[in-house]
């Protein structure tokens, strides 16, 4: 049994996912043999899915090894396991989110929806119909990874108590999930102002419940860690994941595209009611900002509202906000003796920022 205090793993040896990721391969390659047995448009599915799969930090089975090494744990196959089902529904919301937004391009390269946008044009459907089948792809793309995610969870080989707390911590990352993604839509369209605190509780929704608050969670849990220890992770997720979120938002607009693979210009054309935006919002150059919203940008554009929000103060509160979530997550995180690098998660990230336009 875990005591309050862990013992921190090694700093090198938590980052290892390589049994998740060979978990991850097996649990794919099962339902691909499978989907070949029904037809080649399921096959066609599943092999676009496992491709959006690929790629990817994987710091959540990594936080879920972190938790379970520093508890002490023993459950080395099912944390593999369950670090494979985090990820994998990790898939699922991205193939989800971009259908939401409209895009056909994950990290540099075509997604589900992409996929069979494309494929549907070469062999000769018009763009309406196109749209159609690469709208249902990545609906039913999602759909399978969660089943697929949840089923690994159901089988991880650990005692039925165990699995069923693994459930529990799986279906409320789950709706706190999808309530955050509805609000998120919700907000961007434009009918109400978000203040900055209704943008904050999104992002911890939208990525904290499923990112670290799960992972670590689980990690705990497979450890046998006790109510008040699971509790704790909790609160280090929910400040990673808030740190998290802020720091791609800061990259959704000022990141380098070249390293992030990811658009800098989506979170603008979808209007999409971060902290970053909702602090311009009570500045005097959210008129300027406004106009540029809701729109394709070009790159003279993109670099204006840059100008823009730094110039306001925007980019600088969202900074701090995202290192005080980090010292308040640092905090809890030396306490239970989970490994302190867990923040580099974060901070790795800010190298991919642009500082070109910035000024």
């Amino acid at each position: 049994m875990a005591t309050q205090t862990g013992t921190r793993p090694a700093a090198s040896r938590w980052r290892d996912t390589a049994a998740a990721d060979r978990a991850l391969s097996a649990m794919l390659g099962d339902a691909r043999s499978r989907a070949a047995l029904s037809s080649p448009d399921h096959t066609r599915l599943w092999n676009a899915l496992e491709d959006a799969s690929i790629g990817g930090k994987r710091f959540r089975p990594a936080l879920v090894r972190a938790a379970h090494d520093t508890f002490d744990g023993t459950e080395h196959e099912a944390v593999a396991q369950v670090g494979a089902a985090i990820e994998l529904l990790h898939t699922a919301f991205v193939i989800q989110d971009d259908v939401i937004d409209g895009d056909d391009i994950r990290r540099g390269r075509p997604n589900v929806s992409g996929t069979f946008r494309t494929w549907a044009r070469e062999h000769g459907a018009d763009q309406d119909a196109a749209a159609e089948l690469a709208f249902t792809a990545g609906i039913l793309a999602g759909d399978l990874a969660m089943a697929t995610a949840l089923r690994a969870i159901a089988t991880c080989g650990v005692p039925p108590a165990v699995t069923n707390g693994l459930l529990d911590l799986f279906d409320t990352a789950l709706q706190i999930t999808t309530a955050g993604e509805l609000t998120d839509v919700r907000l961007s369209l434009g009918l109400e102002p978000a203040s900055t605190d209704a943008s904050l509780a999104m992002a911890e929704h939208k990525t904290s419940a499923y990112s670290f608050c799960l992972p670590l969670q689980a990690g705990a849990l497979l450890a046998g860690a006790g109510p008040d220890i699971v509790q704790e992770c909790d609160v280090v997720g929910r400040h990673l994941g808030v740190a998290f979120q802020l720091a791609d938002d800061l990259l959704g607009v000022f990141g380098n595209p070249d390293l992030t693979r990811k658009s800098t210009t989506c979170d603008l054309r979808t209007s999409k009611q971060t902290p970053l935006l909702s602090h311009a919002r009570s500045t005097d150059e959210w008129d300027e900002i406004d106009s540029h919203l809701g729109r394709d940008l070009g790159d003279a554009e993109l670099a204006e509202v840059r100008r823009l929000l730094t110039r306001n103060g925007s980019r600088e509160f969202v900074t701090g906000l995202m290192h005080e979530h980090l010292r308040l997550a640092h905090a809890h995180i030396t306490a239970l003796g989970l490994p302190t690098e867990l923040s580099s998660i974060i901070t790795d990230s800010l190298t991919l920022l642009d500082d070109s336009e910035a000024a």
